[in-house]
């Protein structure tokens, strides 16, 4: 597989910066001109990327009140399923202009396909690469079909077991597609820490080879910080323009203040993970001075021998360094020195 994905004049991966989605979701709440506000929203606030998702209730399960399609816990604790999707989904007609939208501000326009039909419908669109949402990661088919179109591809892996990420990497691979990213994600609404597991995505990279991130349904920034410090090269985090706006994702969706916080942060963990480097800063230099170095701390007179009475290791750096302290100890002063002068050679017989 590929360590870096192409999309558009975007690099991710290698020493590229993290690449940053905001996943607007439901938080539109059925309104297009609250769509919109997001996306603007979003760019001000650091995304690269915008990312919604392409289904209907009838494309995602069917109209049933039987047991199977009542949600019993969590955050959509009581809902039908078809009537949930109905609420979240984000109608087709609109897409088009939010891609316009999102591109006349440099903000990338991603989507989660759930069917052929959604698939179909982006191809037309002409998107530039597909997000595949956990849920579906055992749903060979559709990643077979997705994997066929040849644009890269993000994929979160929550609820997954090694071997169901293993058969979704080799059905992208069997449709010759190596631009494949790999996100760790835990599936709960909102997750908490302890289930985070961040290790894991070290190991999805050195296992399959390929460029990792973190889809973060954690509330707050730390996950995606630390997994950014940890070598994440894709976050993805829910997004909203306030969470009084009831919809079925805004409980665990970052308000735009909360996104722009966390992307600066990103950013300075990747400022401050830098290089390999032991050279010094120039604030550094500045502070070398406060180093130790061998001080004459009594009046000597010349002839008079140097011992730990009258010389000593103190701060600030400016007499020998303090290596040389036990090699001058015994040795006869070639001048009259006085207290507070940092020794040099030249005051050594």
């Amino acid at each position: 597989m590929n360590k870096v994905i192409k999309i558009k004049n975007r690099v991710i991966g290698g020493n590229n910066p993290c690449y940053v989605i905001a996943e607007m979701s439901a938080n539109h709440a059925g309104n297009f001109n609250r769509a919109i506000a997001i996306i603007h929203s979003a760019k001000e606030a650091g995304a690269n990327c915008i990312k919604i998702q392409t289904y209907t209730a009838d494309t995602m399960t069917i109209d049933s009140d039987k047991e199977y399609f009542q949600i019993k816990q969590g955050t959509w604790k009581g809902e039908n399923l078809y009537n949930l999707y109905k609420k979240a989904y984000t109608p087709w007609e609109w897409l088009a202009q939010l891609k316009e939208e999102a591109e006349k501000i440099d903000l990338d326009f991603l989507s989660t396909p759930y069917d052929k039909t959604a698939i179909d419908f982006l191809e037309e669109l002409g998107v530039n690469f597909y997000k595949i949402a956990s849920f579906e990661i055992t749903d060979i088919p559709l990643i077979k079909y997705i994997a066929s179109k040849n644009k890269p591809i993000i994929m979160s892996t929550g609820m997954a077991s090694l071997e169901e990420i293993e058969e979704a990497v080799n059905a992208v691979k069997s449709q010759n597609n190596n631009n494949l990213c790999l996100l760790k994600c835990s599936s709960a609404y909102p997750a908490i820490p302890d289930d985070m597991n961040l290790k894991t995505m070290k190991h999805l990279e050195e296992t399959f080879d390929v460029v990792v991130g973190l889809s973060d349904h954690s509330l707050g920034s730390v996950s995606a910080i630390t997994a950014v410090a940890m070598g994440a090269k894709v976050i993805e985090k829910h997004f909203c323009i306030s969470r009084e706006i009831e919809n079925p994702d805004s409980s665990f969706s970052m308000e735009p203040e909360e996104f722009k916080k966390m992307v600066e942060d990103i950013r300075a963990v990747e400022r401050a993970i830098g290089k390999i480097s032991y050279d010094i800063s120039e604030k550094e230099k500045i502070n070398k001075n406060f180093r130790r170095s061998i001080f004459v701390v009594k009046d000597i007179k010349k002839g008079e021998i140097f011992t730990e009475n009258n010389i000593r290791v103190i701060r600030p750096a400016y007499g020998l360094p303090p290596k040389h302290f036990e090699e001058i100890l015994g040795r006869k002063a070639s001048k009259d020195i006085e207290r507070g002068t940092p020794l040099e050679w030249n005051m050594i017989d």
